[in-house]
């Protein structure tokens, strides 16, 4: 069964396709995020908030969240435990 996890603002994904979840500080992530546009392999669900996390998946993908790394990593742990 496929394990959603909330990104925030009303947006899912798949939580078995997450390969890592960093904060959007440093340079080198803000330039693979600018590879990822550049490339059309961005998905932004910060709703035009500040972007807090880049999460990559499998696909290689690039989702850009408002959430805290932390909060996200909560939310992962919780559904890995099967808590909801």
């Amino acid at each position: 069964m496929t394990q959603m996890i909330s990104i925030g603002y009303g947006n899912f994904m798949n939580a078995e396709k997450v390969v890592a979840v960093v904060s959007n500080d440093a340079a080198p992530v803000k330039r693979m995020i600018q590879t990822a546009k550049e490339q059309e392999r961005i998905i932004d669900a910060t709703h035009g908030k500040k972007t807090k996390s880049v999460i990559v998946t499998e696909s290689n993908h690039i989702v850009l969240s408002a959430l805290l790394p932390e909060t996200l990593q909560s939310r992962f742990e919780h559904n890995k435990n099967g808590l909801q």
